[in-house]
């Protein structure tokens, strides 16, 4: 039997699949969790990567990392790292990104020739702020690689700087439209030239494990695959097809789809990704996922059981109580200086309506991730497939239908960025075509009848916000 060892290496934890590669079916696993903050030093990545692969990388034939997207890894000649990594949800090149933006002609520029309109979480802007509040630090820089190349780096033993199109593609400095590297963007945003990663085919080999890391994956030749970013892992891992959209709830929310070609949307609520198999991965990313169900438990002092019972007794609408859950700033749509908001408490507000309030608010802004999707690409959503940690929520599971509008499937509880990474590295080794087929078990099709009562009361609320003056945070 061969086996395949999938890693999800996202922003909290390390999680490590070992797979039957012919079946999917999971043989083994490991977890170990990473530090937390929005600037990290990667080298923590390789602790918990090793700590998670213990025990499991000696058995595997095949690798693939899947990492959080966006991160700055700065390196200097000697491969050493300049400075901690730069996350995804680090927002201070927010004004680097506004900046860049101008320089390239502004909005609709940016996004035909990247695919994404620049955000806070986009790399080129974190590199950017480097060039001008560390310049030191930017002067040392002779490469820059995302979180999953790092690891893939540390795996071969140094010898591989590789990624894939999808992780090249949420960088600000890759054409989605010609699916190339665009090393004048990444050069104007650190203020000289940088060298990138090899860009790898979907089923490309991009080394073997090193003796250094693992003598018996060594001796058995495992191989490395390109690895991906974590959404491109999901969608990968859920086998998304025509008409799915997928939306995650986890430290960040993503509403993601697989379509042929690649997309441009000049209002930047949708980023133009790659995905992991030579399509296209349109994705609306927000800063707010599972930690708006978070603060809702904790302000209320109750455990997730309770929770889901006081917002499942409530009525549809909470009571008149409307959430604008953008607790740390938001990126979709881009208000990063952007606090939550609730409108309509009275002295009739009861403990029901304020859980009911917080999972209603977190689904519309879903909700409207979801609907930008659709406008950008034009594809009819037939379903949502509802996954990551919020999804584990009863109340989240039982008022999503209303709030979409649509089927909602909510597959069983699994790790699928890292499933997701397990099936690229099967595909690797078996040398086919195309990815092999593995089942995705699930739950029967939920529908309830849509609540536009709740999803325009937000709407509103988030209209009449737009133009507010957040000030300093």
């Amino acid at each position: 039997m061969a086996l395949v060892l999938g890693i999800d290496s996202s922003t909290q934890s390390c999680k490590a699949l070992l797979v039957d590669a012919e079946t999917g079916d999971v043989v083994d696993e490991g977890r170990a969790t990473h530090p937390d903050g929005t600037e990290v030093d990667p080298r923590a990545w390789i602790e918990a990567l090793r700590t998670a692969t213990d025990g499991l990388l000696d058995r595997a034939d095949a690798v693939s990392v899947a990492g959080q997207q966006h991160g700055m890894v700065a390196l200097d000649a000697s491969g050493e790292v300049v400075r901690d990594a730069l996350l995804w949800n680090d927002t201070r090149s927010a004004r680097a990104a506004e900046d860049l933006i101008a320089e390239l002609g502004g909005p609709a520029a940016c996004v035909d020739l990247t695919g994404s309109r620049y955000v806070a979480s986009i790399t080129a802007t974190k590199m950017r702020w480097m060039r001008d509040h560390e310049p030191d630090n930017a002067a040392r820089t002779a490469s820059v690689l995302l979180p999953h190349d790092y690891l893939n780096r540390y795996l071969s033993g140094g010898l591989v700087s590789a990624t894939d199109h999808g992780e090249a593609s949420g960088t600000g400095y890759y054409s989605t439209r010609e699916r190339r590297w665009l090393p004048e963007l990444a050069e104007r945003a650190l203020g000289h030239a940088v060298e990138l990663p090899h860009l790898a085919d979907p089923d490309e080999v991009v080394g073997t494990v090193a003796a250094s890391v693992s003598p018996a994956a060594a001796a058995r030749g495992t191989l490395i695959a390109p690895g991906t970013g974590d959404n491109q892992g999901a969608a990968l891992g859920l086998a998304l097809g025509p008409g799915d959209v997928c939306v995650s709830i986890g430290t960040s929310g993503v509403a993601s789809a697989v379509v042929d070609d690649s997309v441009h949307d000049s209002a930047g609520m949708v980023t133009g990704f790659a995905d992991a198999s030579g399509k296209y991965l349109p994705l609306v990313a927000t800063l707010n996922g599972a930690r708006v169900l978070d603060l809702g438990r904790r302000l209320l002092g109750v455990d997730h059981e309770e929770f889901d019972r006081l917002a499942l007794a409530a009525a549809p609408g909470a009571g008149g109580l409307i959430l604008q859950p953008y607790l740390d700033g938001e990126r979709s749509p881009n208000r990063p200086d952007a606090t939550g908001i609730i409108q309509g408490l009275t002295t009739s507000t009861t403990r029901e309506d304020f859980a009911r309030m917080t999972v209603e608010g977190l689904l519309c802004s879903m909700k409207d991730a979801v609907e930008a999707l659709v406008g950008a690409t034009g594809e009819r959503v037939k379903r949502v497939l509802l996954i990551g940690g919020g999804a584990r929520s009863a109340a989240v599971r039982a008022i999503a239908p209303s709030i979409f509008g649509v089927e909602v499937l909510v597959p069983d509880p699994a790790e699928y960025v890292a499933l997701g990474a397990a099936r690229q590295a099967a595909w690797v080794l078996s040398g086919a075509e195309e990815p092999p087929v593995w089942r995705v078990p699930g739950t029967s099709p939920a529908f309830a009848p849509f609540n536009g009562r709740t999803v325009r009361s937000y709407a509103h609320l988030r209209s009449a916000t737009a133009g507010w003056d957040w000030g300093v945070r």
